[in-house]
């Protein structure tokens, strides 16, 4: 079953590529597995997919013990992420989607250099951006984006390589299309190369206006277990 999601996904994606003129190569899928067990990301990364995103730290930080070794693995962050869970996300994941505040960065960025892992390291971070007026989501303002960019920037341990949102949930693509190219616009008026936009219902949309990486869940794990 997982095998056949993956195949209608990546069918998916490849006609979305083509539409656009697009190397499916230039499109990361990153496989939201927040709800799900630890058994569930096991079964993925063995069917061939490598980078997972999850939603909530102290979820995460219970389940990655259970994982064991996953060589090639890139685990990233894209929820909400609070300034005292910092410390723990610098310490299990690869790449932050979501920093949206200087503070956010600077927190971070001090928690990478106390991080158990090699001091050499650097976390590769993404900015959130809020383009819709919905109170609910995170992000920062576009306007503020210079201001956030040049701080990160002059952080360490932190490697700025893109933006991310999430536009108001629709069920017509087009409707949400603007904001990915809304997005697109913006990373290119400041020289960012990443675009992590779309989920299940609108990654064509997404693809087809530059995103480079895509975040998938339903689609590819069916509805998340119940509490």
């Amino acid at each position: 079953m997982l095998r056949d999601r993956i195949g209608q996904v990546e069918e998916r994606i490849a006609l979305a590529c083509a539409r656009a003129g697009r190397r499916r190569e230039e499109v990361t899928l990153v496989a939201v597995t927040k709800k799900f067990p630890a058994a569930m990301i096991r079964d993925a990364y063995e069917t061939g997919l490598r980078v997972f995103g999850e939603n909530y730290v102290q979820e995460f930080e219970r389940k990655r013990p259970e994982l064991g070794l996953m060589a090639g693995a890139e685990f990233h962050f894209i929820g909400h992420l609070q300034s005292n869970k910092t410390r723990a996300a610098a310490d299990l994941f690869d790449v932050v989607e979501t920093v949206d505040t200087d503070k956010i960065a600077r927190r971070l960025d001090q928690a990478a250099h106390e991080s158990q892992k090699s001091q050499e390291a650097t976390i590769e971070v993404m900015l959130e951006v809020k383009l819709s007026g919905e109170e609910a989501k995170s992000g920062a303002d576009p306007q503020s984006l210079p201001g956030l960019i040049q701080a990160v920037r002059s952080c360490e341990c932190l490697r700025l390589t893109g933006l991310m949102t999430m536009p108001p949930w629709n069920d017509d693509q087009e409707q949400t299309r603007p904001y990915f190219r809304r997005l697109a616009a913006l990373a290119r008026e400041h020289g960012l190369a990443k675009l992590s936009m779309g989920m299940s219902h609108d990654f064509e949309a997404a693809i087809e206006e530059g995103a480079t990486h895509i975040r998938i869940g339903t689609a590819l794990f069916g509805p998340r277990p119940k509490p």
